[in-house]
């Protein structure tokens, strides 16, 4: 978090040394577990939020005062994470993860760094502490302009008068690599080296690359999806106060099919209560919830209406299911006018050649799968067929070609279209 000049400067880097003679901070587990711990917290007050907040990746440095973010990680000295109470922690992770989220970084261009940084923590404060959060003391505040765009609130700031502390950075501490950093040095590339905005030290008016900054979007736009799709799923549609105006120009027009059948996922009570199971392995979980799996009935056409680059688009999105969602315990059929299988597949698992070339029926895939009481039917097709004449128990997803079927001809489930 930016601070003023007297706020939270009893944090001295002499200080920390003492801790940590070299320089390389620790991963305290029972930090792991607040953060853990601080994530289920959010889960239940604000599904959208605690869905943001796991696209982060939290590592620690002992260089930072407090805490900063250089657009996707999200870096904190654990001596003053962990001197916080639950309701200040959840509100410092929650910070940094909004300034992420909302693209402070990228978007500050040629802007003065100091001015900058106090105008989103203006807003990203705001909107934290309208929904209820709580801050640690000397946060900042300004209730006339914490609902504008950040860009308005730099614009009506005056230029700060002493040098702060900031916590939007153009690259990690040198103590902390970023997720980036390491994949680079895991394929032979040399090391970055980490700058920190601290007082008058500052990085080039712009030091991030065109490509960084597309790199950073994409993944927070993804993550704005996926969280707006959790809200829906748990009833909790809307978005926290101060949320939709502050997103309204990152939100992409449409769901993408992987995202629509992400949010199925996430309706089960077999899945971790609405979150996507790629962050176990980031640690991000409780114990409590681990060893679930989730069932998922894969259809794919084979009717002489599907031609063979078709069925091969189809198996390749199959095995990017597979590959995205590991937790998953799927079973793979081909169907025409009959059922060919089930193949029970894993992440990595050959897929079996296709059978059929005849008429198409849906119905003997259904029929199949109308005893199941737990899992998602997800069918890849043209949508050319003769539909069952009751929806089945389980939430169906159709994964519809280019050229097939009207979506409201679909007389249940939700329909879905490869581009």
């Amino acid at each position: 978090m930016a601070s003023g000049p007297d706020d939270l400067r009893e944090v001295e880097m002499s200080e920390v040394e003492k801790n940590s003679p070299s320089r390389t901070p620790p991963a305290p587990p029972a930090l792991d577990r607040r953060i853990s711990a601080s994530l289920f917290r959010l889960r239940k007050r604000s599904p959208f939020l605690a869905t943001l907040a796991l696209f982060a990746h939290y590592r620690p440095s002992l260089e930072l005062p407090t805490a900063a973010t250089d657009g996707r990680n999200v870096f904190y000295n654990p001596h003053f994470m962990a001197a916080l109470s639950d309701e200040h922690f959840d509100g410092v992770l929650l910070h940094e993860v909004l300034h992420a989220a909302l693209l402070h970084v990228t978007r500050r261009s040629h802007r003065d760094p100091e001015r900058w940084n106090i105008a989103a923590d203006i807003v990203v404060n705001g909107i934290l502490l309208q929904n209820g959060f709580g801050l640690p003391e000397g946060h900042l505040r300004n209730t006339e302009l914490e609902h504008r765009a950040v860009e308005e609130v730099y614009a009506l700031l005056p230029r700060p008068q002493e040098p702060v502390v900031l916590d939007l950075l153009e690259a990690p501490p040198n103590d902390a690599k970023s997720e980036d950093a390491e994949a680079k040095e895991g394929q032979g590339q040399p090391k970055d080296k980490g700058k920190l905005f601290r007082g008058k030290k500052r990085l080039g008016s712009d030091a991030l690359s065109e490509a960084e900054k597309a790199a950073i979007e994409k993944h927070w736009k993804k993550a704005i999806q996926q969280a707006q799709a959790v809200a829906r799923s748990q009833g909790k549609g809307s978005l926290p106060t101060g949320l939709e105006r502050a997103f309204g120009l990152l939100q992409p027009p449409e769901l993408d099919w992987k995202t629509l059948l992400w949010r199925f996922l996430v309706r089960t009570p077999t899945d971790f209560a609405g979150y996507d199971r790629r962050h176990v392995g980031r640690g991000w979980y409780l114990e409590t919830l681990e060893g679930e799996s989730l069932p998922v009935y894969i259809a794919v056409d084979t009717s002489g209406s599907v031609d063979d680059t078709l069925i091969q688009r189809f198996l390749g999105e199959v095995q990017g299911i597979l590959g995205a969602y590991p937790h998953l315990k799927a079973q793979l059929f081909y169907a025409d006018a009959a059922l060919y299988g089930p193949y029970a597949l894993q992440p990595g698992d050959e897929i079996p050649p296709p059978q059929g070339g005849g008429g198409t029926d849906f119905r003997p895939f259904f029929d199949r799968i109308g005893r199941q009481l737990e899992g998602v039917c997800v069918y890849l097709t043209d949508g050319y067929g003769d539909f069952p004449p009751e929806a089945p128990q389980l939430p169906t997803l159709w994964v519809v070609a280019p050229g097939g079927l009207e979506s409201g001809a679909f007389p249940f489930g939700e329909v879905a279209r490869l581009l």
